[in-house]
């Protein structure tokens, strides 16, 4: 698999990105209105606490996120490392304990339309599955 430091192009485009429209949709994303969410993540080499915008759909256990950029991404890296995140979703935090393939159709089908229709046209077929981790029952012990 090519590296980020095999594609200088793509590494300054998504430099850019994260300076520039990142900065506004996390804001956006913060507020729960909007179409963004937030995947809080921990850097892989440094330990720093990370939100990144992004859009994902409601699943009935988690949630599916559609790869716009690839598997090579920061955000994405992190979370298959640490094997967790926490997904800010219309305001509440979601814990996720589980990153799964996801197949193209159920990607799909999560987003629904007219998003559905949107993906099929600009061919969006990089998919995962979130997995929300269950509540914990309060203990016994009093």
């Amino acid at each position: 698999m090519a590296t980020m430091k095999r594609h200088p192009v793509k590494r300054r485009f998504l430099w850019l990105i994260d300076h520039t429209l990142n900065r506004a949709t996390t804001r956006l994303a913060r507020t729960g209105h909007g179409p963004f969410s937030l995947v809080r993540h921990v850097g892989r080499k440094t330990g720093t606490v990370y939100e990144t915008p992004i859009i994902v759909a409601r699943d009935a256990e988690g949630f599916v996120a559609e790869l716009t950029y690839g598997p090579e991404v920061s955000w994405y890296r992190n979370i298959v490392t640490a094997g967790s995140c926490v997904i800010v979703f219309k305001g509440a935090d979601h814990q996720i304990d589980r990153i799964e393939s996801c197949s193209v159709e159920r990607g799909l089908d999560a987003f629904g339309n007219p998003r559905k229709q949107i993906l099929k046209l600009l061919r969006r077929r990089d998919f995962r599955f979130l997995h929300q981790a269950l509540p914990e029952e309060p203990s016994a012990e009093g």
